[in-house]
């Protein structure tokens, strides 16, 4: 605000050119106004000679009423007429008198009246007597006024301060003065900015000048910041502002109301400290371990810690965690193996070049502090660090220069530790952020580190058991399946990411040149899924030996199911007869064939599509079709077809629209589709692909 559009101030005014006019003048104080002084002048008998219009109003006589009167007579009553003509022969005297004498008001009521009086003389050398009088309950309820604001502002423990228009100190009360640790000596006269830098004074004054424009108080205004009484640690206060006008209406200044409220500052902080904790704590719940991929889960460990507990984080496992082996904090030597898994930063920063890159196995001595964490089991706080420390806390004197450059300041590591094995390290680092860590922070790191390490334990132990179910899934699916007489045969089989199922298929020679195509899929994963499979194998390898029709084959073996406890599968099996192009098929809950015929568009084959294995009760049919040379029959399990969030009948007709189009190598064809549907499939894909041979004397192998 300006002086143009401050409220007005006597320094404001414009002067003349070298004349001083009555504009120029201070404006008075409102004091006088207060006390409504009026002003009587005797002369040398004592009769009035001059009336002010104050002493109208305090004493009720008009001026033409008073003038030329006897003033004993008009205003004191008889008994104390005498004491008044001898306190007026003193005044007349030369001496002044003061104190407080009853007077009479024109209607008659008895006034008491204090006078200040004094002789005048003129330039004859006549006397004259000059009183200046106030009504005394007026008087004595302005000493009040006074004596009881005075004793506040000096006793109160709430800082008063009071600002002239132009933001200068004009008074602090003894509290204040405590509380900025300066003398009024050092604060009348100047600015806030001069005495108190260690405040945000802009604001301050800002919000005491829209007071001083407006009118309107500003109460409970927050400041936060440091004074020289206590430049260590930051204080808050609580402020109110309150322009000051005299009865006039004239602007004063600014009055401003101050409250330490530190502890309650330091409260609400811990408050929301505590919540932002408890905030995080509940996010790391639902971010960290969405999957059961070790690396995924590091890093959203990583993730979940920056911006809001640190500015840079990094996870590194101890190298047997990778490799699932059998695990040691650190080697006889007391070296320790670490992979580093992830690495996150808050804002960006050159300080993630210094952390090991993701992927990469570092081998560090006894003295690193992510050794020390992982030997000891114990997390490492250092709430500010030297440059020793980041020696010891980056991988090579490269790294920790440009740890200190990017201003990395406080750090702490928290032990990965699930089911009482140590896995790796928390570490966290602060740049931007100015505070350093604390005990709360340190706690905080702590338990992120036990939620995640138990997160990245279940991806190891679950690694470790998908590894095994693959292994032996593996082990028990048919090996790649030669081209039988009469037949083209390829196929594929594709673990799911997560983990490995009961998906199967089977190519198996019959008797009189027949050939058995089978495909199935055990629901579940894991070893027990791979197991159940293993076993439905072998039974429909045996009960294949005997010339069962499809539809009887999957009755002995919804039989056998049953028999294996709680356990579902679906199957599709199917003999063909290449010399004669006949074909008999039958399924148990799974998925129909697709049939190619030369020259023709891809189709579902039309078929009953049974109960699972396992139901039990239900039979089974049996469907015949015929085959001409060329004919690509497609058998495939659910996982080549359907994905998460979509439907099965997308992923059904993408794979008619292929195998429409593919009319060369089966080999190369399998490698199209699984190309087109899937990369990384959520479940188990088993693809078997076979097309009858041309059997004429000039036909070759359909595809050459």
């Amino acid at each position: 605000m300006t002086s143009q559009n401050r409220p007005p101030n006597a320094r404001d005014r414009p002067r003349g050119d070298g004349e001083a006019e009555l504009n120029d003048l201070a404006a008075p104080g409102g004091l006088l106004d207060l006390l409504r002084v009026a002003a009587v002048v005797l002369d040398s008998d004592g009769r009035v000679a001059l009336w002010s219009p104050e002493a109208e109003q305090l004493l009720g006589y008009r001026a033409s009423e008073a003038l030329g009167q006897n003033a004993a007579r008009l205003l004191v009553d008889r008994e104390n007429r005498r004491s008044a003509v001898e306190l007026f022969q003193r005044v007349q005297a030369g001496k002044m008198w003061a104190g407080v004498f009853p007077v009479r008001h024109k209607d008659g009521t008895a006034l008491r009246v204090e006078f200040r009086t004094m002789g005048l003389r003129d330039s004859h050398g006549d006397a004259y007597a000059l009183g200046l009088a106030a009504d005394e309950g007026t008087v004595r309820q302005l000493e009040t006024d006074l004596a009881v604001s005075g004793f506040l502002v000096e006793q109160s423990p709430v800082g008063l301060a009071v600002f002239d228009t132009d933001l200068r100190w004009i008074l602090a009360n003894p509290a204040l003065l405590e509380m900025n640790g300066l003398s009024e000596r050092d604060l009348r006269g100047r600015s806030l900015t001069d005495v108190l830098p260690g405040l945000d004074a802009s604001a301050i004054e800002g919000a005491m000048l829209h007071v001083l424009e407006s009118g309107q108080p500003l109460l409970d205004q927050q400041t936060v910041g440091r004074t020289p009484a206590d430049p260590d640690h930051e204080h808050a206060w609580s402020e109110s502002y309150y322009r000051l006008e005299d009865p006039g209406g004239r602007v004063l200044g600014i009055a401003v109301s101050v409250f330490d409220v530190s502890r309650r500052h330091r409260e609400a902080s811990e408050v929301a400290e505590a919540r932002e904790r408890l905030a995080l704590i509940a996010a790391a719940g639902v971010r960290i371990g969405t999957t059961l991929d070790l690396r995924q889960t590091a890093q959203e460990l990583a993730d979940v810690t920056v911006p809001r507990l640190a500015d840079l984080a990094a996870v590194d496992v101890l190298d047997a965690v990778v490799h699932r082996e059998p695990m040691a904090r650190v080697g006889a030597d007391g070296w320790a193996r670490f992979r580093a898994l992830a690495v996150a930063a808050g804002y960006p920063t050159n300080a993630v070049h210094a952390a090991d890159p993701v992927g990469e196995i570092a081998r560090y001595d006894p003295s690193r502090m992510i050794t020390r964490c992982v030997r000891d089991a114990q997390p490492i706080f250092l709430p500010q660090v030297t440059d020793g420390d980041l020696r010891r806390i980056a991988r090579d004197e490269a790294s920790a220069a440009v740890l200190s450059k990017e201003g990395v300041h406080s750090y702490l590591a928290a032990p990965l530790i699930a089911r009482g094995s140590v896995l790796g390290t928390l570490s966290l680092h602060r740049t931007i952020n100015a505070r350093p860590f604390d005990e709360q922070d340190l706690t905080l790191a702590c338990e992120l580190a036990t939620r995640a390490a138990l997160c990245i334990d279940n991806a190891r132990l679950y690694a470790r058991e998908r590894d095994a179910a693959l292994t032996l899934q593996r082990s028990l699916l048919s090996q790649q399946p030669r081209d039988l007489d009469g037949l083209e045969i390829a196929s594929r089989y594709l673990p799911a990411v997560s983990a490995a199922g009961g998906d199967w298929f089977d190519v198996l020679s019959l008797k009189d040149g027949k050939v058995a195509l089978v495909v199935g899929d055990v629901m579940g994963k894991g070893i027990h899924a791979a197991a159940i499979m293993g076993q439905l194998r072998t039974a429909t390898r045996a009960f294949a030996q005997l010339d069962l029709s499809p539809a009887e084959l999957l009755r002995h073996l919804d039989d056998i199911t049953i028999t294996l406890g709680d356990s579902i599968a679906t199957c599709l099996y199917a003999v063909c007869d290449p010399r004669s192009g006949r074909c008999l098929l039958s399924t148990a809950g799974h998925l129909p064939p697709v049939l190619v015929r030369p020259g023709g568009r891809a189709e579902l084959l039309d078929m009953p599509s049974g109960a699972p294995l396992g139901v039990g009760g239900v039979p089974f049919a049996s469907v015949e079709c015929e085959l001409s040379p060329g004919t690509l029959l497609a058998l495939f399990t659910d996982g080549l077809v359907e994905k998460r969030h979509q439907s099965i009948d997308v992923g059904l007709r993408t794979l008619l629209e292929l195998l429409s189009r593919q009319q060369g190598p089966l080999e190369r064809t399998c490698d199209q589709v699984l190309a087109a549907l899937h990369g990384a499939p959520d479940d188990d894909v088993a693809l078997l692909l076979a097309r009858l041979r041309d059997r004429s004397p000039h036909g070759g192998s359909a595809g050459q």
